[in-house]
C-alpha cells in the first residue's frame, strides 16, 4: 500500500529571528500576503483526499487562505517546549546557555521541561505510520516548520541531530511516498 503525503509549511507569522517557541500566534501581514499569492501554486492540493493541519493558528489560516479546508491534527502539535514557550532562542540562550547547550547536543535532553526532541519525532512518526488510506490515497498536511523536519528525520530514518540542519522556509512542501515504515523523500516541482 503506497500513500503520497504532502507536507506544507505555514505561511509565516513573524520575522525569522522574531519566531517562538511553541508559538500559536495568526499569520503577520506578510504572511497572509504570502499565502495569498500562492493560492494558485498550491490550490491543486484541494484534491488530496484527506487533508490535515497542525492545530496552530497560523496553519490552521493557511489551509484555509489556499483553500485546502484542512482538518486540525492534534498529534501534529509542535514540540512542547515547557517553560521556553513562547520565547525565542535568542532570550533563553540568554539566561539559560548550559541548558539550550545540552538540548541541541543530546536528542533525550529536556531542560525546558517539555517534550525531549526524540520524543517530538517519535510523536510525528508514529503520525506518519498511522494514517488510515488505501493504495493511491494523497495525503496533505499542512504544518509548522518543525513538524516537517521531524518527519523528514524520522521517514529517512536519520539520526536526530539531523533535525538541527533541515531548514524549512515558510509555503515550502515536499511529498513522502511509501508506507509506513518505508518512506522517500520526492522532491516535488511548484513552478
Amino acid at each position: 500500500m503506497n500513500v503520497r503525503l504532502t507536507l506544507l509549511a505555514a505561511a509565516r507569522n513573524s520575522s525569522r529571528l522574531a519566531e517562538r517557541f511553541d508559538d500559536d500566534r495568526p499569520l503577520d501581514a506578510a504572511g497572509w500576503v504570502a499565502a495569498e499569492r500562492a493560492v494558485p501554486v498550491f490550490s491543486p492540493l484541494a484534491a488530496a483526499e484527506l487533508r490535515y493541519c497542525s492545530p496552530t493558528q497560523r496553519s490552521r489560516e493557511t489551509g484555509r487562505v489556499l483553500g485546502l479546508a484542512p482538518l486540525a491534527q492534534l498529534a501534529l502539535r509542535d514540540c512542547d517546549m515547557g517553560r521556553w514557550r513562547g520565547r525565542t532562542l535568542e532570550e533563553v540562550m540568554m539566561t539559560e546557555p548550559r541548558d539550550v547547550d545540552a538540548w541541541l547536543a543530546d536528542p533525550h535532553a529536556a531542560p525546558h521541561g517539555g517534550e525531549p526532541l526524540i520524543a517530538f519525532i517519535q510523536r510525528i512518526g508514529g503520525w506518519l505510520d498511522t494514517r488510515p488510506v488505501d493504495d493511491g490515497t494523497h495525503v496533505l498536511a499542512v504544518t509548522e516548520p518543525s513538524i516537517i523536519r521531524a518527519a523528514l528525520v524520522y521517514a529517512l530514518k536519520a539520526p536526530p541531530a539531523a533535525y538541527w540542519h533541515i531548514d524549512v522556509m515558510p509555503l515550502s512542501a515536499i511529498s513522502l511516498t511509501g508506507r509506513p515504515g518505508r518512506w522517500s523523500l520526492h522532491v516535488d516541482s511548484w513552478a
